[in-house]
């Protein structure tokens, strides 16, 4: 008990001096008396009375502008001769026939003539295959002689009638019995024409799936017919570059087997694939002996319109701060300054590129270790350095 009472006094006496100690209010300076009373980083100490008339020694503060600088980076930079180059857009295609036809016949039968063979060329008109049809041949031959027949009729109702010996009447009764016959001449002629499968136009027989002797319904394949003069090279344009083209524009086409040829432009579409909004384009190639077969792979290179631009090596371009392809420069102030490019052509010697000021410095050495604002040191690269550098362009092609 005394034990349990002398420890209930003992805190209720601290408990009186803690809230005596509150209620004085000097518990808010506790930590920082001291520290107000001493000097602060960068602070003067004040003269005391005794020492006002003296000069005080201060020590000099420390700015950011006093600090040791890095400096400047050095570049090479060189203002490349200007030219107008014709925009080169390359494109992978294939050849296609300029026409292709699948024969078929009109009527069911049995295969009686097929003088044609796979390869071989014809003219429009040719026969390419017939179906017997004696019972339609005699049909036209009737016909034919009833013809000649009622144009002898009416031969001698004309001379008749010169001489007053025949009515009128029948003058013309011989006249329509020569046109009902001319009339069934051309319908034995047209029915017996059902048998026969003649070339559309002047090509290549490149497909005969028949034999002759054999039997075909009406409405099936009988030939495969292909026009290879001109022959078209087919590809696909990028909206992007679709405004860089006209019909009658001039392009190369580098087949696969190393044959280049030259062809026109003749046909843009203005209906975009809905899968790569990419745009046909169709160039006509002289073809008059037919050594280009359809079906190679090719890769076309379209002429555009010429433009103003710069020829650089690869090693210039590079990226910028939000991803663009560009190349760094440096303006007036010796800064780096970035320029987004517009490629105009990839040749074996470099690349050609718009979209650069004409009196912009390129940095041709440094560019990847500096960045857009930054202040540069600039010198003018050399001959030695700019050989180098297309040296490293065009190892790729020796």
């Amino acid at each position: 008990m005394p034990k349990f009472r002398f420890h209930k006094l003992a805190a209720i006496v601290v408990l009186a001096v803690f809230a005596a100690w509150m209620a004085t209010g000097e518990f808010s300076s506790v930590g920082s008396a001291s520290a107000d009373n001493e000097p602060k980083a960068g602070d003067v100490e004040q003269p005391k009375a005794a020492d006002a008339g003296k000069p005080q020694a201060t020590e000099p503060k420390s700015t950011e502008a006093e600090q040791p600088k890095t400096p400047a980076r050095t570049v090479a930079v060189v203002t490349p001769p200007r030219r107008t180059y014709a925009r080169a857009i390359r494109i992978s295609g294939l050849t296609e026939a300029d026409k292709r036809a699948v024969l078929a016949t009109r009527v069911a039968g049995v295969i009686d003539k097929l003088p044609v063979k796979q390869g071989q060329h014809v003219k429009t008109g040719d026969l390419v295959l017939m179906l017997a049809a004696e019972e339609k041949i005699s049909a036209v031959d009737n016909a034919r002689q009833l013809v000649v027949q009622r144009q002898a009729e009416l031969d001698a109702a004309l001379r008749l009638a010169k001489t007053g010996n025949l009515p009128k009447l029948q003058l013309d009764t011989a006249r329509s019995n020569l046109t009902l016959a001319q009339s069934q001449l051309d319908a034995a002629q047209a029915e017996l024409d059902r048998n026969e499968v003649k070339a559309p136009f002047d090509g290549v027989i490149d497909r005969v799936p028949v034999e002759l002797g054999s039997s075909v319904m009406q409405g099936g394949e009988v030939a495969t017919i292909i026009k290879l003069d001109p022959v078209i090279a087919r590809g696909e344009v990028s909206e992007r570059d679709l405004g860089y083209l006209k019909i009658g524009d001039k392009a190369n086409v580098r087949l696969v087997s190393g044959q280049t040829v030259e062809g026109t432009v003749r046909y843009i579409s203005r209906d975009a694939s809905s899968a790569t909004r990419t745009f046909r384009v169709e160039i006509a190639i002289p073809n008059p002996e037919g050594t280009i077969p359809a079906g190679m792979t090719a890769e076309i290179a379209l002429s555009a319109q010429p433009t103003d631009a710069v020829m650089l090596p690869r090693s210039v371009v590079t990226l910028g701060d939000k991803g663009d392809l560009g190349i760094r420069a440096v303006d007036e102030d010796s800064k780096v300054v970035f320029f987004p490019i517009d490629l105009v052509d990839d040749t074996p010697t470099g690349l050609v590129l718009g979209g650069i000021p004409a009196d912009a410095r390129i940095i041709v050495a440094g560019q990847e270790l500096v960045t857009e604002g930054e202040v540069v040191k600039p010198v003018e690269a050399d001959q030695a350095t700019i050989r180098k550098l297309l040296g490293e362009a065009t190892a790729g092609t020796q």
